[in-house]
């Protein structure tokens, strides 16, 4: 059997850590066998799925020294490897299954399977929606389907019993049936969910090994009873550690940078990024803290992974990185640091905007010192104004903050046009509502356009930094952050907040 692996990301945001994490070990685990490591890239989220998005995964990737045998931008005997190009197969497989009567029809509106939740809950039970729970009688089903009205395509599952999964690691784990839904397979736009576009891409590319997150170990029954169901061999599972917040929390970007661009523009060595991943529950056989991929892959054992939540302390990782440089000299330290950002691209981009503002070459670098650092080192008593408050400035932060996450683009237009209906929602005008975005990315008020800066310093920075000046101005607690996100809606939905002086 030759083994094959694959990473399967989906193109709706920053490229995540977690995405490389995986990518990794995968990769390890495929070279130690002499199998091969493909990339698939999960794109039926056609709402948020971009090319941009799409590209930052392989640069991204790419720049981690991490290369795969198949993908969408290599090709492969098994392409295509974008999930939004392999629809008819996944309607094919669906209606196999409905044949089979593995699957059903499901015509249930979101209201009524929030009532349907509800009602078990309130019965004191503890178990997930049933096919019993769903399935309408023929007759109702026949008039929804007249009337046009959308269903999706879910699976049996069993109501009761144990599903026993092997694990690489783990062994033999048994899990409760009850508490597994009647999963839907097709979305009511005809794109498949993450169950059945895997469990079908997986076995048409002759995955022999799948590599994931611990996450998805609970819904592994359901994996496995897909396979039972199409009379297929499922590939061996093995399901990692998650990568933790210092707390020990699950890695989210609330807590800790997620985003391999964002070490990337912070002039962290990818070398020492990928032996920071590769510590993350494993070790070299000695022992060793600092190794290259190389030598992660000519001592890999997948035996050698710990079950304990490995910690991703950006402190260490910079402890880290600093050992990388330390090792560098002078000729390749300079090398490094014109690749990072002091070079002819980049440097480019911030010229226009300053060589109107300085008088001598020694003036430069104060003026453009912003667009060559990392997160910056900004008070509170920066960000004061005669007329602004502090609590005020911190909101239109946080809205700034989610529209950045939600632009498809990142150009200082659509940057621009995003400030502008922020401000006309909260009832300022455009310069007042760039006050605290001024401090926030240049760490002044006195530099050039901030929508400029903001479009130079990337989406990976910029949200850092913003981030950054949120907490600098107390935070947002869980509390304050339900209601923030009700104003949100309203300022999507082009409403003025200062309509309704309660909701302010």
């Amino acid at each position: 059997m030759t083994v094959r692996t694959r990473v399967a990301p989906s193109p709706t945001g920053d490229p995540h850590v977690g995405t490389a994490y995986i990518a990794l070990f995968n990769l390890c685990f495929a070279r130690q066998h002499g199998g091969k490591f493909i990339l698939r890239i999960e794109d039926t989220d056609q709402a948020r799925s971009t090319k941009e998005s799409e590209q930052a995964i392989f640069d991204s990737l790419r720049w981690l020294g991490l290369e795969w045998d198949e993908g969408p931008d290599v090709g492969g005997p098994f392409a295509p490897y974008r999930q939004s190009e392999r629809g008819d197969l996944y309607r094919q497989y669906a209606d196999e299954l409905l044949d089979k009567g593995h699957a059903f029809r499901c015509y249930r509106s979101s209201a009524e399977l929030d009532q349907l939740r509800q009602q078990i809950k309130d019965a004191g039970e503890n178990r997930a929606l049933k096919p019993s729970d769903l399935i309408l009688s023929e007759e109702e089903q026949a008039k929804r389907a007249a009337a046009g009205d959308s269903y999706v395509i879910r699976m049996h599952v069993p109501v009761d019993g144990r599903c026993e999964v092997d694990d690489m690691l783990r062994g033999t784990v048994e899990l409760d049936w009850a508490l597994q839904d009647a999963q839907v397979l097709l979305k009511s736009d005809g794109m498949p969910t993450y169950f059945l576009a895997n469990v079908v891409d997986d076995h048409l590319m002759e995955i022999s090994h799948v590599l994931r997150g611990e996450e998805w170990l609970n819904s592994a029954p359901k994996l496995k009873l897909l396979y039972e169901y199409f009379g297929w061999q499922m590939p061996r599972l093995c399901h990692m550690p998650l990568l933790r917040n210092p707390d020990k929390s699950k890695l989210s970007k609330r807590k800790n940078p997620t985003s391999i661009n964002f070490y990337r523009r912070m002039g962290f060595m990818p070398q020492a990024l990928v032996n920071y991943l590769g510590r993350m529950g494993w070790s070299m056989p000695d022992e060793s803290e600092k190794f290259t991929l190389d030598e992660m892959l000519a001592k890999f054992d997948i035996q050698r992974v710990s079950l304990g939540g490995p910690v991703f302390d950006v402190e260490k990782l910079s402890w880290l990185n600093g050992q990388w440089l330390r090792d560098l000299d002078d000729n390749a330290f300079l090398d490094a640091l014109m690749e990072w950002s002091f070079n002819r691209d980049y440097v480019a981009q911030i010229i226009p905007h300053i060589r109107t503002r300085v008088e001598n070459f020694s003036q430069v670098a104060d003026k453009a010192a912003f667009c060559f650092s990392g997160t910056l080192d900004v008070q509170a008593s920066a960000f004061e104004h005669a007329t602004l408050k502090p609590e005020d400035m911190k909101e239109w932060l946080q809205y700034l903050l989610w529209a950045s996450e939600s632009l498809r683009g990142w150009d200082r237009d659509s940057l621009f046009a995003e400030a502008q209906n922020i401000s006309k929602a909260v009832g300022v005008k455009v310069k007042e509502f760039l006050h605290p975005v001024f401090v926030a990315i240049a760490g002044t008020t006195a530099s050039f356009s901030v929508v400029d800066s903001m479009a130079i310093l990337g989406p990976d920075l910029t949200r850092a930094r913003l981030r950054h000046a949120i907490e600098v101005l107390g935070g947002v607690s869980k509390k304050q952050a339900k209601k923030l996100e009700k104003s949100w809606l309203r300022i999507q939905n082009g409403e003025a907040l200062n309509d309704d002086p309660a909701s302010s």
